[in-house]
């Protein structure tokens, strides 16, 4: 029994290679056909491309992250019909193919959010960083959203202009420009690389929710769910919903993935357990009053992934992305390898988890070669071999 440990991999455009991933300790791997537009078919024959590849370097493809939600579904458009329809022949094909779990989101818009990619530690390493005025000033003053002071109060309104104010135009750029585009197009952002116009195209990205509060989107999210699931059961697929990151509102979008309360309705939404979630410590830990703890036993069963990393929230409310084994992650291994042992008395086939360390800070070699935001080799590689030993430990424990 174990957990399979994998690293992402963005396919050919990664700098970071399936020959380097071998060698981290990863047998899996976590990828997507990210060369296929959103909302278009997966085919077969495009599927086993990437699976012979990642074959050939001994791993073996073990979750699709992500098979993305086109937003045009998000928002409840005539067009669902024809996207849904592709969705499930998508995950069909990945049946076939033996690829049976599939992470995704239901984020509008922005997949997640940060304000510095380059927060340095005291060590001198580098971690990803939110600072809340930051955002706020980037909301207000930098993208200028219409009627956006009405989601703040006015003592974070003065908060936000001060902290805007003292920004050179270089620093504002850098920051619209690591918001919209440096974190999001290398993961099927809505704006991609090399967009020169992005504050305007993003603003009417945002724009297209105007009228879709929480409860719009749940009934959205429904009907996908009610519409793909049963299509998933029939492939022996299981979905796993990635949570809101953060897990509260911006921009004036909703969050309907974000704590306690969402993991209830989604399981009442559709209660088989082919919808099933993605356990992310590091996106629920970023709001202090998630129990993590009694979130996961309350969805062990429909957990078919898990990201694990920490995050340290300030008092403020800022948070940053902290190495794997702080914040107290011992006994959420250990409800995990509890779990395990629960589904292989069960008969449950599922009790071999993927596990990938999320995110990574940037560390030693690191900082001479080229990598995504927030995966970098070394640094993933530290958190793998970190919660590698974390769990051989409590297993040992629990003998």
């Amino acid at each position: 029994m174990k957990l399979i440990k994998t690293l992402r991999w963005f396919g050919d455009k990664d700098p970071i290679s399936l020959k380097e991933i071998a060698q981290t300790g990863a047998t899996g791997i976590v990828t997507a056909l990210h060369h296929i537009p959103n909302g278009e078919i997966w085919t077969e024959e495009e599927i086993l491309k990437t699976k012979t590849n990642i074959e050939s370097h001994g791993l073996t493809w073990e979750v699709v992250e992500s098979l993305p939600v086109h937003e045009d579904i998000k928002k409840g458009t005539p067009a669902r019909v024809n996207l849904i329809a592709n969705y499930k022949q998508s995950v069909e094909n990945l049946g076939k193919c033996g690829i049976t779990t599939i992470c995704y989101n239901f984020m509008p818009v922005l997949d997640w959010a940060r304000t510095n990619l380059h927060y340095t530690l005291k060590n001198g390493a580098e971690a990803m960083y939110f600072d809340k005025n930051l955002f706020t000033a980037f909301d207000l003053f930098l993208l200028k959203r219409p009627n956006a002071e009405k989601d703040y109060s006015e003592s974070e309104i003065k908060a936000a202009k001060s902290v805007f104010d003292s920004l050179s135009e270089e620093e504002k750029d850098t920051l619209g420009y690591n918001i919209i585009v440096k974190t999001q197009s290398f993961i099927d952002g809505a704006v991609k690389e090399g967009e020169k116009n992005y504050l305007n195209l993003f603003n009417n990205l945002l724009a297209a929710y105007d009228g879709i509060d929480k409860n719009r989107l749940r009934e959205n999210f429904s009907y996908f769910l009610n519409e793909v699931i049963p299509v998933a059961e029939s492939a022996g697929v299981n979905l796993a919903v990635h949570p809101d990151d953060p897990p509260f509102p911006l921009l004036g979008l909703p969050r309907i993935v974000s704590n306690a309360e969402d993991f209830e309705w989604l399981c009442q939404a559709c209660p088989s357990l082919h919808n099933g979630i993605t356990f992310c410590t590091g996106s629920l830990g970023a709001k202090l009053d998630n129990d993590l703890i009694s979130i996961f036993k309350n969805n062990a069963e429909r957990v078919h992934f898990l990201h694990l990393r920490m995050t340290r929230v300030l008092e403020n409310g800022d948070f940053y992305e902290t190495s794997h084994l702080e914040e107290n992650v011992e006994p959420i291994m250990e409800v995990i390898i509890e779990e395990q042992i629960r589904r292989k008395a069960n008969n449950r086939l599922d009790y071999n988890i993927p596990l990938r360390p999320d995110h990574g800070h940037k560390i030693l070699d690191d900082f001479k070669r080229e990598a995504n935001p927030g995966y970098p080799l070394i640094g993933r590689l530290k958190g793998l071999a970190e919660l590698s030993g974390l769990e051989s430990g409590i297993r040992y424990k629990m003998k």
